[in-house]
């Protein structure tokens, strides 16, 4: 007979990773930019400032908070942008995006340990450049680029 473990007794991070995120936009119509972040951690990939979910906290917050660490920009948070799911080994990850307006200076940004650069591009060339499918999908589907 099979044993099956109880959900409970295993820890959570191991069933389900959570994370938030944004779109963080600055300038509209032509001049319209969107932030991306450059980690060489991750071979100098570019992405949407992104992270984990503290035990506790609101995947709002979470985006919120991990933009902060990721940009430098305070943000305030907008619409509901989308969510993108992928696995890191056999854990499903799941990312909530929020579309975001900075205040203060969005110029802000120093390099960490974590993320190098900071990119403002306009949709379309942050569609060409960015690193990850599921994100590139969900720029098209936000922006409705081909």
């Amino acid at each position: 007979m099979t044993k099956i473990s109880k959900v409970s007794e295993q820890e959570p991070e191991k069933l389900l990773i959570m994370a938030a995120g944004g779109l963080v936009e600055r300038g509209r119509g032509p001049d319209l930019r969107i932030a991306l972040v450059q980690r060489q951690r991750y071979h100098n990939d570019l992405s949407l400032p992104k992270g984990k979910q503290d035990p506790g906290e609101s995947l709002p917050a979470t985006a919120l908070r991990e933009v902060y660490e990721e940009t430098g920009c305070r943000v305030t948070l907008g619409d509901f942008a989308g969510c993108v799911q992928y696995f890191v080994g056999d854990v499903p990850k799941v990312v909530l995006y929020w579309k975001m307006l900075p205040f203060g200076d969005p110029d802000a940004f120093q390099p960490s340990g974590e993320v190098q650069q900071l990119h403002w591009l306009p949709p379309a060339e942050a569609l060409e450049k960015i690193t990850y499918e599921d994100e590139k999908e969900l720029l098209r589907r936000v922006y409705k680029l081909a």
